[in-house]
């Protein structure tokens, strides 16, 4: 994969951070990258699940234009993305992680029971935070801003107490859409009580109507008030969450 590090660098790492002492330690998997079997990714989990360690974040791999592997496919020399290989990989990743007592708590996220991302949580839940230092976001309900990455200018600023950041205001559209985008894809689900308390009955409605063929098709579960997606549903997560969204008005 043209990675800075190897797979026995990484697990160097991971053993030199767990004999100083830290316990709250997560890694990331990739999987549905070509040449990577179904063998091969078996037991890439199982050898991160002997670390015993309590969060895992899994991610399909996605091709960026002119990196590496966009090279390599394109000239042949690597086979191309396989949907159905990344959607199998997916399905035998939450198998294993759920059985070795993980929680599906997002849909690229996994933990041990209470051990869940603190900070990308609040991000799922919609929830105000706010960011300090270079590139660092900042969201308090209504607009979101990103502080400048140079990290001259980022101390200057900070210093002259003139701080640089770029805001971008949320419409409404945008503030229903990022909900129900990041919401769906946890287990805590939609909720249809915030939904209308914070977008008003009408948006309610529309987003009932519009979700019920995914319902149908067992891509989509209500229960207790809240939506779910199904195992089905997570495999086209996206998908989902993209035809629930609201047009935004000229």
């Amino acid at each position: 994969m043209n990675r800075a590090h190897n797979a026995s660098e990484a697990d160097a790492a991971i053993k030199r951070v767990q004999d100083a002492g830290f316990e709250n330690i997560t890694a990331d998997l990739i999987y549905g990258y070509p040449l990577l079997t179904d063998q091969k990714w078996n037991a890439n989990i199982d050898k991160l699940l002997e670390f015993e360690i309590p969060h895992i974040s899994a991610y399909s791999m996605t091709v960026e234009p002119q990196t590496a592997l966009d090279h390599f496919i394109k000239k042949g020399k690597s086979p191309a993305m396989n949907e159905s290989q990344s959607a199998a990989q997916f399905e035998i990743l939450i198998d294993k992680l759920v059985n070795s007592g993980f929680e599906h708590y997002e849909i690229s996220n996994f933990a041990k029971p209470d051990r869940y991302a603190r900070h990308n949580s609040s991000y799922w839940k919609g929830d105000t935070y706010i960011g300090i230092g270079p590139s660092a976001h900042s969201f308090n309900g209504d607009n979101r801003s990103w502080n400048i990455a140079n990290n001259a200018l980022y101390i200057k600023g900070i210093s002259e107490k003139t701080p640089v950041a770029e805001v971008e205001q949320l419409s409404f559209e945008n503030k229903v859409n990022e909900y129900i985008m990041t919401s769906l894809r946890t287990m805590w689900g939609m909720d249809t009580a915030k939904i209308e308390e914070a977008f008003g009955s009408d948006t309610l409605k529309q987003l009932t109507n519009t979700i019920q063929p995914f319902i149908s098709q067992g891509e989509v579960r209500l229960q207790d008030g809240h939506y779910y997606l199904t195992a089905k549903g997570k495999l086209i997560a996206d998908h989902i969450a993209s035809e629930l969204f609201l047009e935004e008005e000229d």
